[in-house]
């Protein structure tokens, strides 16, 4: 799943720690999200969203493979 949440992080001005301590996981978590490597939980997801004041569709798009 493809996400902008590197950009909106930084636009934010949040580290990936400040981020993960705003939704409750780690910094790790936060970077396997922003390098494609690990896809949030729907709750994860929402929270994320919730946090950008946006809709989850606007942080993640499916992969077009």
């Amino acid at each position: 799943m493809k996400n902008d949440l590197p950009e909106r992080r930084q636009e934010a001005g949040l580290s990936q720690s400040d981020l993960a301590d705003a939704v409750g996981v780690t910094r790790q978590t936060i970077n396997a999200i922003e390098r494609d490597r690990y896809d949030p939980s729907l709750e994860l997801a929402f929270a994320l969203a919730d946090h950008f004041d946006c809709r989850i569709e606007d942080v993640f798009a499916p992969d077009a493979d």
